[in-house]
């Protein structure tokens, strides 16, 4: 994505705001997945590498700790998928997805993507914002709703290749699982981890401005900002700068969790010891909070009748 600022439009409530649902707080197995996936164990995780092989394993462990299911068709959680790259015919890259079965058949695909930029001269790019924490920040949300069954059913996807041009999201929408029209929405998280001022932006509202209604978070150390998704602000758009291009592409709407660029943004400091634990833990949490509110069908409405019935 490309740093631009816009005029935002806010969708925080206020510090005497009630939670909406009992959402977890603890943050030592969040942070744990963001330092081990953006080790120097895992080599950058760039696709089609052996640093990519261990985060898949480390990611597919998560997986069937949480208790997420494999699709029979895949009859794994890993889908493997090739294409070919400026040097090398032929790249094999490998997403995993997994699901947790809702009341509904109706489907909410959260996703984000693993791979990062791998060793360029001799420097390891962790890729600790981009993108460990998103991966981190799906795998609190599917523990979450694994000890409290949604209702949608909600696929979890860990995107590879998103570096290569979102191959594996593109790879994912054209060979699912399920019939494609069972899909509401996708949740993508990408870079949610690395900014100093509070700010998170939720993006794909202006294609489909109902999605605002849900999009409502009751941490007021954490601001929503809408843009970064008018077509007419060309690289300032940012609707086909990660995998959600793919499912906005199929005409399934979506919501883009992310921050602006920051000085470490695909550098080789982008590391766990720069990412900003506080800012991370309150976007992930709220992240899961505006989850649980699509899944609830809770819009603003109800977060606000809920708050002033707390009051009585």
């Amino acid at each position: 994505m490309k740093l631009y600022l816009l005029l935002p439009l806010v969708a925080t409530l206020g510090c005497n705001a009630v939670k909406t649902s009992n959402l977890p707080a603890h943050s030592d197995q969040l942070l744990k997945d963001v330092q081990t996936l953006s080790s120097d164990t895992f080599e950058g995780r760039k696709t089609g590498t052996k640093g990519a092989e261990l985060a898949r394993n480390y990611i597919s462990k998560r997986f069937k700790e949480i208790g997420l299911k494999s699709f029979p068709l895949l009859n794994t959680y890993q889908q493997p998928f090739s294409f070919s790259g400026i040097d090398d015919p032929k790249i094999q890259g490998k997403n995993i997805i997994g699901y947790l079965p809702g009341s509904s058949s109706k489907v909410i695909v959260i996703s984000a993507h693993y791979d990062h930029l791998g060793v360029i001269n001799g420097k390891i790019f962790n890729g600790a914002d981009d993108n460990a924490s998103g991966v981190a920040g799906m795998l609190k949300i599917a523990a979450h709703f694994a000890k409290s069954k949604p209702n949608y059913t909600l696929i979890f996807a860990a995107f590879d290749a998103e570096e290569f041009g979102r191959k594996g999201s593109e790879y994912f929408v054209n060979h699912l699982p399920i019939d494609i029209k069972r899909i509401k929405l996708n949740i993508n998280l990408d870079m949610i981890s690395h900014n100093d001022k509070g700010e998170l932006y939720a993006t794909g509202t202006y294609k489909n401005p109902q999605l605002r209604n849900y999009i409502v978070t009751t941490n007021p150390d954490l601001k929503i900002l809408f843009g970064h998704d008018n077509p007419k602000l060309g690289v300032d758009d940012w609707t086909e700068q990660s995998d959600q291009a793919a499912f906005n592409n199929k005409n399934i709407p979506f919501v883009y969790f992310g921050v602006e660029d920051h000085k470490d943004y695909h550098k080789s400091t982008d590391t766990f010891e720069n990412i900003n634990q506080e800012f991370f833990i309150n976007a992930a949490n709220s992240i899961l909070e505006i989850t649980d509110n699509f899944d609830k069908d809770r819009t603003i409405q109800k977060v606000f009748k809920e708050k002033l019935q707390s009051r009585r």
